[in-house]
């Protein structure tokens, strides 16, 4: 589990095609600092395991099925990206519950510059608009921000100086992909009213 509030800002060291899958190599020297095989570290919002160590980059494969979903098929040497360790339990939840099991992509549709923020519209796919709520949570290339403004097709998020300096989401542009990961509990929900809900309908029906 995460929290959505990134740790660093790394780098792609290397990238490796592999039948239905691919290895990259990533520099960032705090999430290395303790990490070893095994581990989890959230990469743009993308649960990776480490494979392997080496100073201070470390290196993790990524399934087809991530890089169906994700922007991470996409990353290529040089790129920057966002780095976050599991969360250890009894530490401060400074985000929200985070899985970093991403659900789509949506795309910066355009930026508006304030004095002291920025306020992102980014694209949203049809099939995540209903878990998105004004005044909710959802991860953007893993960071937690909250919802300002949602139609059926966009919303908005208020990004403050530091998440613009200390995070991918101060770079992206217009055009740009961004991993989406909705808030699970949304999801749960969902899941649990849908047998409820078809209940009344039939009574209703009847």
């Amino acid at each position: 589990m995460f929290t959505g509030i990134v740790e660093e800002l790394g780098h792609v060291v290397a990238t490796e095609d592999l039948p239905d899958a691919a290895r990259i190599r990533i520099a960032g020297p705090i999430v290395t600092s303790d990490a070893k095989h095994g581990d989890s570290i959230a990469v743009n919002g993308v649960c990776l395991t480490v494979v392997e160590v080496e100073n201070d980059t470390f290196t993790a494969d990524v399934m087809r099925e991530t890089l169906v979903r994700s922007s991470l098929a996409k990353v290529a040497q040089g790129d920057r990206v966002n780095l976050e360790r599991a969360a250890a339990v009894g530490q401060r939840l400074g985000g929200h519950i985070v899985q970093g099991h991403v659900d789509g992509t949506g795309t910066i549709l355009a930026r508006e510059k304030a004095e002291h923020w920025e306020i992102v519209h980014i694209g949203l796919p049809p099939q995540l608009a209903r878990y998105v709520v004004e005044k909710g949570s959802i991860t953007v290339d893993g960071v937690s921000l909250t919802v300002v403004t949602v139609s059926e097709d966009q919303f908005t998020v208020s990004l403050i100086p530091t998440t613009l300096e200390l995070t991918t989401l101060g770079h992206r542009l217009p055009g740009d992909l961004v991993n989406l990961e909705v808030d699970v509990l949304a999801k749960y929900v969902e899941r649990l009213a849908i047998p409820h809900l078809r209940a009344i309908a039939g009574e209703e029906a009847q």
